[in-house]
């Protein structure tokens, strides 16, 4: 078992580690909710660009399907100690619409690229508005390190 208890970090530690795990990390979970089905939950490999995380899914997928009726979407970085939670703001591209930068750095992370395949695929793009990390209860306090769309600290160098 692992031990849980932490020294807690500054916000500017919290956004650093954040920002490392967004670039580094495979996978993703994209929670959507559409008006008349509900909610739906899937794990996506993501990518990070800097301002916003990438997701690949098939055109005909309840994900797209949910984020083109209700565009907020929450987004969970896979550990239930060291949490990282994105709330935000999803668009879709067509595999024919996805700006070039966007699909080339995701088909480079994971080496394969939707826009190949036979079958339709949609990129979702979300942007971040409210971004909470937190690593064990003591961190619970200050949990919140991007509100509405802007970082609460600068990460340290």
């Amino acid at each position: 078992m692992e031990n849980t208890r932490t020294v807690p970090r500054s916000p500017a530690e919290r956004t650093r580690e954040t920002l490392t795990r967004l670039a580094t990390e495979r996978d993703v979970w994209l929670a959507s909710a559409h008006p008349e089905h509900g909610p739906h939950q899937v794990p996506l490999w993501f990518s990070w660009d800097g301002q916003a995380v990438w997701v690949c899914t098939g055109a005909a997928s309840a994900t797209v399907r949910n984020v083109r009726a209700e565009p907020r979407v929450r987004l969970a970085l896979p550990d239930s100690f060291d949490v990282v939670l994105l709330l935000g703001e999803a668009r879709c591209f067509s595999d024919r619409d996805v700006p070039a930068r966007a699909a080339d750095g995701f088909a480079e992370k994971f080496g394969w690229d939707p826009r190949t395949e036979d079958d339709a695929f949609v990129y979702v793009r979300v942007v971040p508005r409210t971004v909470r990390a937190w690593r064990g209860a003591s961190e619970l306090p200050g949990r919140v390190i991007m509100r509405e769309g802007a970082w609460s600290a600068q990460p340290p160098p």
